[in-house]
C-alpha cells in the first residue's frame, strides 16, 4: 500500500476559527473522511495531538504497523496531523499509534471524531460514510411547532438496550429497527410527544448506561449502525414524535483508547487533578478554557442535532460543570481568579455552546439537567442567562417524591414541601422530570416508594402523577414509570411488561395514557406552561386536610381548568372550593375511575357554582373528593347548562 500523501481539507479559515475556539463543525475537517485525491479514492485522516513526536495511522490494512503510514504533522502549530492513505474506504478499522513527547509514551488511541466504533469490548475506530436519505421533511419544516415553549412537551425517557430485550442477558439486545418496530406504536398508544435516548453515543462501560463515553461522534454499534440510528429518528418523525437526546460534555472515562491522555499530556482535561478529575465518577472533567476542546465539543452537539435530526440535547450534570467545588472537599479545588467558586471557563463555554445551538437550529430545546439554584440557567444570554431553553425541574422533584414517601397522617406537618414549588415555577422555563436517577440505587421504584397497602400505593403513583401532569411545567418520565414497574431499574434486563395483566399495572399505563391525551388536548395545561398568568392557587393552605385545588389558565377563558387534589385515603365528601367565576365545570379525568383501579366513588361529573365565598373567593363550588384521587375539571361551555349527574366513568 502507497505511503501517506500530504494533503489537508483545513483552509486557512477553519485554522483561525480553531485558534480562537470558534470551529463549530469540525466533524468535516478532522476524523477519517473517504475523499477522492489526484484521481485515486482513499481515505483522508487528520487528528489533533500537539505533544506526539510522532502520529501513524494503523489496522489491519498494514498489519498494525506503526512505522507503515505515518501522518505528516502541520507546520502552522496547530498540533494537527493529516494525510490522505489511498485505498482505504468505507468500513477500514483503524486507530492511531500516538508517540509521545512525554517520556516517549506509546498509546494506540481510537479517534475522537470517528463515525462509527467497533462493538465493545473492541475499541478500533471505523471509517464510514453517514450519508442518509431523511424521509422527515414534514416533521423538520413543523417541528418548531412540536418543541415550542407554548406546546405540549411530555417526554418519555428510555435506555436502548433495557426498554424491551429479546432475551434476559445482559448483552442481548434488539437492533435501532427492532426497537423502532416496538417503540413507535407504542408511544403512539401512550401520547407522549417526544422521547429521550440516554446517551446512545459509543461507551465500552455498558454499566455506565452510556454516560462513560469514548466515541461522542459515534451512535452505538451495539444496536446497528449509524444509518439504523439514523433511521429510527425519521421513523419517529414520522409518526409524529420528537426525539431528544442524553448529551455529556461533562467528563469522559480514562480508558486507555479514550481522550484522556490522547497524545501522552493532559490534552482533553486539565493537568491539575483539582480540576481535571471527577472524583465522583472517577472520570476526566474536559478543560473548556481549551479552544481546541471547546470546538470538539460544540461541534458534537451541532453534529448530533445535524447529523441525526436530533430534535433537542439533554445537557448532563450541569452542576458538575459550573462548579469548582462540586464533589469536592476543602482543600480538593482551587477558586477562580475572583476567588469563587464558579468555573468561568464552563459558564463561558455553555453561553457559547448555546448561542451556536440556537443560531444554528432555531426550532430544538436545550435541555439542563442542574440540581442547583443557580440564576437564570433557562434565560437569554442577553438577560445575565445561559440560553438553555429548558432546566430540570429538580427541586420540584425531591420535594415531590419526599412527600409522598411519607404517612398521609403525617403530610399535614409537611404541606409547604408540596405547594413550594409554585413559588420558584416562574424563575426557569421548567421540565418536572421523574428520571431513570429516582428508580435506581437503592432507592426503589415510584410505586415501592409509595405508603400503605397495595391499593394506596397505586392510588398514590396516580395521584402524583395527575398532580404533576397538572402542575406549570414540560414533563418527563422515565420507562418503567408508566406501568408502576416494581422492581428498580436494571440496565441489564428487559421492564417488567408482564406487570400489564393485572389492572393495577394497567390501570396505572391507562392513566398515564389519559393524562397526556389531556395534556396534549388542553392548551390550558400547557399554552402558558412558564408564565404566572397561567396558575392560581384556588385551596393552598388546607394543611389538615390535605387538600389542593388550582385552576389552569390559557389565552382563550374558554379552555380553564380546575385540579382538585386529595392527598389522603380519607373521601372528602361536599369539599368546598373557591372558584374564580359564575360558570360550572364539568370532568374531564379521574384517578379513582375504576378503569384505573381505583374505588369508584360516586363523584358528580358537573360542579355548578354557588354565590358562597371561600378561599378568597367570593363564589365557590361543592366537589366529592375520592381518597387519593386528582380530578380534572374543565369550564362549563356556554351549551351546557344542565347537570349530568355522575360521571359516566364513575357510575356504579
Amino acid at each position: 500500500m502507497a505511503s501517506v500523501i500530504p494533503y489537508s481539507l483545513l483552509t486557512e479559515y477553519d485554522i483561525s476559527l480553531l485558534r480562537v475556539g470558534k470551529h463549530y463543525r469540525l466533524y468535516e475537517k478532522l476524523g477519517s473522511h473517504i475523499v477522492h485525491h489526484n484521481g485515486k479514492s482513499g481515505v483522508f485522516f487528520a487528528v489533533w495531538a500537539p505533544n506526539a513526536q510522532t502520529v501513524s495511522v494503523v489496522g489491519d490494512f498494514n498489519q498494525w504497523n506503526t512505522s507503515a503510514h505515518v501522518l505528516h504533522p502541520r507546520l502552522d502549530g496547530t498540533g494537527i496531523w493529516e494525510g490522505f492513505l489511498p485505498g482505504l474506504g468505507h468500513g477500514t478499522v483503524y486507530k492511531y499509534y500516538v508517540l509521545s513527547h512525554n517520556k516517549g509514551i506509546q498509546l494506540y488511541k481510537g479517534d475522537p471524531y470517528a463515525r462509527k466504533w467497533e462493538e465493545p469490548p473492541a475499541t478500533a475506530s471505523i471509517v464510514w460514510d453517514n450519508q442518509y436519505r431523511w424521509n422527515d421533511k414534514t416533521w423538520m419544516q413543523q417541528r418548531h411547532q412540536h418543541n415550542s415553549l407554548k406546546s405540549p412537551v411530555s417526554v418519555y425517557e428510555l435506555h436502548l438496550g433495557s426498554w424491551k430485550k429479546p432475551e434476559e442477558a445482559e448483552l442481548s439486545f434488539y437492533s435501532y429497527d427492532e426497537i423502532g418496530d416496538r417503540l413507535i406504536p407504542y408511544i403512539q398508544e401512550m401520547g407522549f410527544t417526544h422521547v429521550e435516548f440516554m446517551p446512545v453515543m459509543e461507551h465500552p462501560y455498558y454499566p455506565s448506561w452510556g454516560y462513560q463515553i469514548c466515541g461522542f461522534f459515534a451512535a452505538s454499534s451495539r444496536f446497528g449502525d449509524p444509518q439504523a440510528l439514523m433511521s429510527l429518528i425519521d421513523r419517529l418523525h414520522q409518526a409524529g414524535i420528537g426525539v431528544f437526546l442524553d448529551w455529556v460534555p461533562s467528563h469522559y472515562p480514562g480508558d486507555i483508547h479514550g481522550l484522556h491522555l490522547f497524545d501522552g499530556t493532559s490534552q482533553y482535561e486539565h493537568e491539575d487533578h483539582r480540576l481535571g478529575y471527577h472524583p465522583e465518577w472517577n472520570s476526566y472533567i474536559f478543560n473548556y478554557g481549551r479552544f481546541e476542546v471547546r470546538s470538539f465539543l460544540i461541534s458534537n452537539a451541532i453534529f448530533w442535532l445535524e447529523q441525526y435530526h436530533a430534535d433537542g440535547l439533554r445537557v448532563d450534570a450541569i452542576a458538575s460543570m459550573i462548579f469548582l467545588d462540586y464533589a469536592r472537599k476543602e482543600g480538593e479545588w482551587i477558586p477562580n481568579i475572583h476567588g469563587g467558586n464558579e468555573n468561568l471557563e464552563a459558564i463561558s463555554f455553555l453561553k457559547d455552546l448555546n448561542t451556536e445551538v440556537y443560531r444554528t437550529f432555531p426550532d430544538v430545546q436545550m435541555i439542563a439537567e442542574d440540581s442547583t439554584a443557580f440564576p437564570k440557567v433557562s434565560r437569554p444570554i442577553y438577560d445575565g442567562g445561559l440560553g438553555f431553553g429548558m432546566k430540570w425541574m429538580m427541586g420540584w422533584m425531591n420535594d415531590t417524591l419526599s412527600y409522598f414517601k411519607m404517612d398521609p397522617i403525617h403530610r399535614k406537618f409537611h404541606h409547604g414541601q408540596i405547594t413550594f414549588s409554585i413559588v420558584y415555577a416562574w424563575s426557569e422555563n421548567y421540565m418536572l422530570p421523574l428520571s431513570h436517577d429516582e428508580v435506581v440505587h437503592g432507592k426503589a421504584s415510584l410505586i415501592l416508594k409509595m405508603p400503605g397497602d397495595d391499593w394506596q400505593k397505586f392510588a398514590h403513583l396516580r395521584t402524583l402523577y395527575g398532580y404533576m401532569f397538572a402542575h406549570p411545567g414540560s414533563k418527563l418520565l422515565f420507562m418503567g414509570g408508566e406501568i408502576a414497574q416494581m422492581k428498580e431499574w436494571n440496565y441489564a434486563r428487559s421492564l417488567s411488561w408482564e406487570l400489564l395483566q393485572y389492572i393495577s399495572h394497567e390501570g396505572v399505563r391507562r392513566w398515564v395514557r389519559d393524562l397526556n391525551r389531556t395534556f396534549r388536548n388542553e392548551p390550558a395545561l400547557y399554552e402558558l406552561n412558564y408564565e404566572e398568568a397561567g396558575f392560581e392557587w384556588m385551596v393552598v393552605g388546607d394543611f389538615t386536610n390535605s387538600v389542593l385545588a388550582f385552576v389552569r389558565y390559557s389565552k382563550n377563558p374558554a379552555d380553564t381548568l380546575l385540579a382538585v387534589i386529595n392527598l389522603t385515603p380519607v373521601p372528602r365528601s361536599a369539599y368546598r372550593v373557591g372558584v374564580p367565576h359564575s360558570k360550572g365545570w364539568n370532568i374531564l379525568l379521574n384517578s379513582d375511575d375504576p378503569e384505573y383501579w381505583g374505588s369508584n366513588m360516586a363523584i358528580s361529573a358537573h360542579l355548578t357554582t354557588e354565590d358562597i365565598p371561600s378561599n378568597g373567593k367570593s363564589q365557590s363550588s361543592l366537589v366529592e373528593l375520592p381518597p387519593l384521587a386528582t380530578l380534572i375539571y374543565k369550564i362549563q361551555a356556554k351549551s351546557a347548562g344542565r347537570k349530568r349527574g355522575i360521571s359516566s366513568k364513575s357510575s356504579s
